[in-house]
């Protein structure tokens, strides 16, 4: 699809009901989303829900820290956790989130990535103002966005994300990478681009609230100052339909609608918490998707070294 280029229009705050089983955007949502690049404080989970996925995660955290997994606990919650962990899939998977999506890609829905964002309390580490799709291999395109799920609160104090408004109208800015140890992200990646405070917008959520943003949204986020950790899942969603530049292989699991498009290689929920099956998949993944990924690096990620 092609870039949305326009005039700016005033960031308007658009807050939703909590039903649980519908939430399917307004238009006056859908083109705030459009005009702006992201949408904030879209209210979808309980707070029991919240607090039950919290805990189990915390659960999952303490069993299975030394528990033998081929890799680190944090680099299978970082990456893909949705191919590993029924929960991060449980969380992608639930309808109040996926109508949401739906308001903005269509009734066809893929599922990309899903991560667990946590920052401790009282830590340095930052996510430095990037664009998503400057490292994912798909172009520039309109087919895909994430969704951010606050499991604690996500405040300018905890380290909640910023949003450079209007900044998805334009295509992708050059990049450099850092890899710094205090950067969350894979490469430390950065925009070379100086951004004055006053374009950014802080994309403050309460527990349980969603944001949505565009793949080219200038975006990143603060150190966590507070006292509780700051844990946010971060959910990548797709339109079947996007086609990767020269065909390179590329994987989804079928949320809604009609998936099988031939674009992308179609996975099923996982079998169970960090099941052979799956430990086997995830790094077949991980394989394809370093390609894209590290293409270009000249320091070493670890998440996909």
């Amino acid at each position: 699809a092609a870039l949305r280029h326009g005039t700016f229009a005033p960031y308007k705050e658009f807050t939703m009901a909590n039903t649980e089983t519908s939430n399917h955007l307004s238009q006056v949502q859908t083109q705030s989303y459009w005009e702006n690049g992201f949408l904030c404080l879209i209210r979808a989970i309980s707070p029991q829900q919240r607090q039950d996925w919290r805990a189990q995660l915390e659960t999952i955290e303490g069993d299975w820290l030394d528990n033998g997994l081929p890799r680190a606990l944090n680099i299978h919650t970082r990456v893909n956790a949705h191919v590993v962990m029924p929960l991060a899939y449980e969380i992608a998977a639930h309808s109040a989130i996926l109508d949401v999506v739906e308001g903005i890609l269509g009734p066809d829905i893929l599922l990309y990535s899903t991560e667990f964002s946590i920052k401790e309390p009282r830590t340095k580490h930052v996510v430095t103002m990037h664009q998503d799709l400057a490292y994912w291999g798909l172009g520039e395109i309109d087919g895909i966005l994430t969704a951010w799920l606050a499991l604690s609160p996500a405040t300018p104090q905890s380290g909640c994300m910023d949003f450079v408004k209007g900044s998805h109208k334009n295509p992708i800015v050059p990049h450099e990478d850092s890899f710094n140890a205090l950067n969350l992200q894979l490469r430390g990646q950065k925009i070379k681009v100086d951004m004055a405070e006053e374009d950014k917008f802080s994309g403050a959520l309460a527990t349980g609230e969603i944001s949505l943003h565009h793949g080219l949204m200038i975006h990143g986020s603060g150190a966590n100052t507070s006292h509780d950790r700051r844990i946010g899942v971060v959910m990548r969603f797709l339109s079947p339909h996007v086609k990767k530049p020269n065909n390179a292989p590329d994987y989804g699991v079928p949320m809604r609608g009609r998936c099988d498009t031939g674009n992308f290689t179609l996975c099923d929920a996982p079998k169970g918490l960090f099941h052979p099956d799956n430990l086997l998949l995830y790094e077949e993944i991980r394989t394809e998707q370093a390609k894209v990924m590290m293409a270009g690096a000249k320091g070493n990620a670890e998440r996909y070294a």
